[in-house]
């Protein structure tokens, strides 16, 4: 039987339940499975745990040819639990004949709601209302509905596409920004393709959805923030660089814009000296969007599923992150 080595999670009672619903799961695709979780992670300690595996499941740390070259006499295959790769350098993987995959879609109704949830909380003032429950205060900062608004997603895929279905609901004009999605894709979406700096000007709300690389660095910046409306607000689920955290505190500080939701960070944890803290125009959580026991099952699941998929020769299609893998022998 081959083996799947899991590195995820946290042992709780809850994800000690995930992993012996995962095992039990993984038996039935004929995959020994074997959970090791790495609390703290280090190099070595991962190393170690992949030896002699066929496959393995992990979690946000960086991969890379200190780890490939120590474990590719065994290991064909790493799924990431969960969607963003910008941790695990695929040439160094595919130099050293490991496929990387990742489990796309998994979690997306749980980040398109966290992102929704987080929208909304900004409208309507969240944090501040809260606070003045706190301090004994009965003022009521005046928020603004979403029914009818106009809503700016950047990136158009699995949680993106999510997120418009939701505001659809209200009947919100869906602004894109997404240089893959066909014009004739939108169209069907109900949505409106535009160029990026329409998605700042134009929207109520913007959610940011597109994967971390070099070129969407500070794809939220000082000049687009700039361009939104005084009662905007704008939400990131996707990744802390994508933000300019610097920018987006100056304008949250002079509030030339509503509010914002950030559920992750450039540095995380996120600092406590970090002055976003201090705001109470801002909902801060702990990179939590992908966290529902939903969600947590689904991605389990689905990483088992392209393992037994890929070990047993079968092609896994856009779930394989670097396909030139498939040309180098093992």
């Amino acid at each position: 039987m081959k083996k799947l080595v899991c590195l995820y999670g946290t042992p709780s009672e809850l994800v000690n339940g995930l992993n012996e619903r995962a095992a039990e799961y993984a038996a039935e695709k004929e995959l020994e499975y074997i959970w090791k979780p790495m609390q703290p992670f280090s190099e070595e300690a991962a190393v170690e745990a992949l030896r002699g595996a066929d496959a393995g499941i992990i979690d946000v740390e960086p991969y890379d040819k200190k780890i490939f070259s120590q474990i590719n006499d065994s290991v064909k295959l790493l799924v990431r639990y969960g969607v963003g790769f910008d941790a695990v350098n695929l040439p160094d993987a595919t130099e050293a004949g490991i496929a990387i995959s990742r489990t796309t879609a998994a979690n997306a109704e749980a980040v398109a709601e966290m992102a929704f949830a987080m929208i909304m909380g900004a409208k309507r003032q969240f944090v501040r209302n809260r606070n003045c429950v706190n301090e004994g205060k009965w003022v009521r900062n005046i928020g603004s509905e979403m029914h009818g608004a106009t809503v700016g997603i950047l990136g158009f895929g699995a949680i993106g596409s999510r997120l418009a279905k939701l505001f659809l609901g209200f009947d919100c004009r869906i602004l894109v920004y997404d240089p893959y999605l066909p014009d004739e894709a939108a169209e069907r979406a109900g949505v409106k393709k535009v160029d990026i700096d329409d998605i700042f000007r134009e929207s109520d709300a913007v959610s940011v959805h597109v994967p971390y690389t070099k070129e969407n660095h500070h794809i939220v910046n000082a000049e687009r923030l700039a361009l939104m409306k005084e009662t905007a607000v704008i939400v990131c689920t996707a990744r802390g660089n994508l933000v300019d955290e610097e920018a987006l505190y100056e304008a949250l500080k002079e509030e030339r814009i509503l509010g914002a939701g950030l559920d992750v960070f450039a540095k995380e944890p996120l600092p406590v000296t970090s002055p976003l803290i201090g705001l109470d125009n801002v909902i801060l959580t702990p990179h939590v969007s992908a966290q529902t026991r939903e969600a947590l099952w689904n991605m389990y699941a689905k990483a088992i599923d392209i393992a037994a998929a890929f070990l047993n020769g079968e092609d896994i299609g856009r779930d394989l992150l670097n396909p030139e893998v498939l040309g180098k022998a093992k």
